[in-house]
């Protein structure tokens, strides 16, 4: 069954018949329902016309004899206050329902003009005047037997009032035959019917469903296809229907294009760094082969210089490697004023001008220090004589800007700097120029923050680095 309902077409279709098959079931239900209690109420109605004319003709005198008590074939009684039958049709074998099982009629209780005068109610307890007809009908279910023929009936009893022999009784009969044969009729449809009505459903939810999912089956082949090739440069096809399914294969094929991005980004990541760290251990491996073979021309402070540049890009690296990965920093408050004036201690030329107080953000103390940093580094890097670290509130945000009186940053390499392994023209130098990833991770870590790193032109000519951060609002207000 697991197997069988394993496809959204089977499930489709399941959902859509049994549907289907409920609301047929409630319909039929009300119509059959329905139709029995019109054809009920049918049959009532003429039970009381069949009675009433009867009672009319006792109202007006008629004899017992004749009394047009076999009309129609239909099972008429007529009892009297004392419940004891006094007329009824000749061909009326057997009745049930009425009350009275008797079908031929007794001699009267009383001689023909004898009867009760203080019986002026009927059994119902309305009251009657000689020759009126009651208006309460009183309508039971029964069986009725007329020249060997038993059918079920429905009976209108109605009272009558008369001049010389009290109040009478008369039950008429109506057939339930066509009642019954409506119904069974109507069911019998109904159960041919609706089993068709429901495989034709079944048939044309799964024929839609297999048009409507054709496009995802041609998506999902793709997918494998490109899985089994990892050729990342492929695309899903996209129907022109501009329905869900278009929209999905819209945001596949996107996703796709991220990910191709994502893993070109990386095959270059993982080539720049060989290419970075190829020359510090080549450097390093040189000098201990010489150190080797000729102890006295080892150079031992080139040695440690390549050991630490190895030791910072590896660091570097790792750090790159963890913001990769979606490492969220810790939601620790931070006084970014406090930490600008630690990373500009001991820097020559370098200057901070701070708002009063502390200036609050939510984020990683280290990893932020190392933006401020790596700014800095930048900063003194270019800069003729002077660097200036600013920090200041900017409505909710906290802004840390590093300007210096250097050359500056062309409008045209304004976002290529913070590209990974980027270094201008005039900072390849391997000494100056470092390996390209302090300003990539300065960006990296101001997103992770939730923040953004941009630079522009400094006051003094130089470039200025704003580093925008949310503020941290709650320990503002405890600052305040």
């Amino acid at each position: 069954m697991s197997r069988l309902l394993g496809s959204v077409r089977a499930r489709a279709t399941l959902a859509a018949t049994l549907v289907v098959a409920v609301a047929l079931v409630a319909a039929g239900t009300a119509v059959l329902l329905s139709l029995r209690s019109n054809l009920l109420g049918e049959a009532g109605t003429q039970a009381e016309r069949s009675a009433r004319e009867v009672a009319t003709e006792l109202a007006v005198g008629t004899p017992y004899a004749d009394l047009s008590l076999d009309v129609d074939d239909r099972p008429v009684q007529v009892v009297d206050d004392d419940g004891v039958l006094v007329a009824a049709g000749e061909d009326l074998e057997r009745i049930t329902g009425t009350g009275v099982d008797a079908v031929k009629p007794q001699p009267a209780a009383s001689p023909s003009g004898e009867h009760d005068d203080d019986a002026d109610d009927d059994d119902s307890g309305e009251s009657l005047e000689p020759g009126e007809i009651g208006g309460r009908i009183t309508v039971s279910d029964g069986t009725a037997t007329i020249d060997g023929d038993t059918e079920d009936y429905r009976f209108a009893a109605v009272p009558v009032k008369t001049e010389d022999r009290g109040t009478l009784t008369v039950y008429a009969g109506a057939p339930l035959s066509a009642e019954h044969g409506a119904v069974n009729t109507a069911l019998t449809v109904m159960l041919i019917g609706f089993p068709l009505l429901l495989a034709v459903v079944a048939w044309v939810t799964w024929l839609v469903t297999r048009r409507a999912l054709r496009p995802v089956e041609g998506i999902r082949r793709e997918m494998a296809a490109i899985t089994a090739s990892e050729d990342l440069a492929r695309r899903v096809p996209v129907p022109g229907t501009h329905d869900e399914v278009a929209r999905l294969a819209t945001t596949t094929n996107e996703t796709l294009a991220a990910l191709e991005s994502s893993v070109e980004r990386q095959r270059g990541f993982v080539a720049d760094a060989s290419h970075e760290l190829r020359s510090p251990i080549a450097s390093l491996r040189t000098q201990l082969e010489v150190a080797a073979a000729h102890p006295e021309l080892l150079d031992l402070d080139g040695a440690v210089a390549d050991t630490v540049r190895l030791q910072r890009l590896a660091a570097d690296l790792l750090l790159l490697a963890r913001l990769d990965a979606g490492e969220r920093p810790a939601e620790a408050r931070v006084d970014l004023a406090a930490l600008a004036r630690e990373a500009a201690e001991g820097r020559t030329g370098v200057s901070v001008r701070g708002a009063e107080g502390p200036v609050s953000v939510a984020g990683s103390r280290g990893q932020l220090g190392r933006v401020l940093a790596n700014l800095l580094d930048n900063a003194q890097r270019h800069a003729r004589s002077a660097v200036e670290v600013t920090v200041r509130r900017d409505g909710d945000a906290v802004v840390a800007a590093v300007a210096d009186d250097g050359d500056g940053v062309p409008a045209a390499d304004r976002e290529r700097i913070f590209e990974r392994f980027v270094r201008l023209d005039a900072a390849r130098s391997r000494d100056d120029g470092g390996a390209g990833l302090g300003l990539a991770i300065a960006r990296d870590v101001a997103v992770r923050h939730g923040g953004t790193l941009t630079v522009h032109d400094a006051p003094a000519g130089g470039a200025l680095f704003e580093l925008r951060l949310p503020g941290d609002r709650a320990g503002t207000a405890r600052d305040m």
